[in-house]
């Protein structure tokens, strides 16, 4: 309950895209192959920004 205000971290955010963009590149790879590339590129310039804040 009292995490119910509890702010989440911009490394959490970032983290919670990361794994919605996976889940679409997932999807898109059986249908899309060109947007499932781009899901995938979009996936791993966020993968580098986690780990960028995680190095602070």
């Amino acid at each position: 309950m009292f995490n119910l205000f509890k702010k989440t971290s911009e490394v959490d955010k970032l983290q919670k895209k990361y794994e919605k963009l996976m889940k679409e590149w997932h999807t898109l790879s059986t249908t899309n192959r060109g947007e499932s590339d781009k899901k995938y590129a979009e996936a791993e310039k966020i993968q580098q920004q986690i780990a960028q804040l995680q190095k602070k």
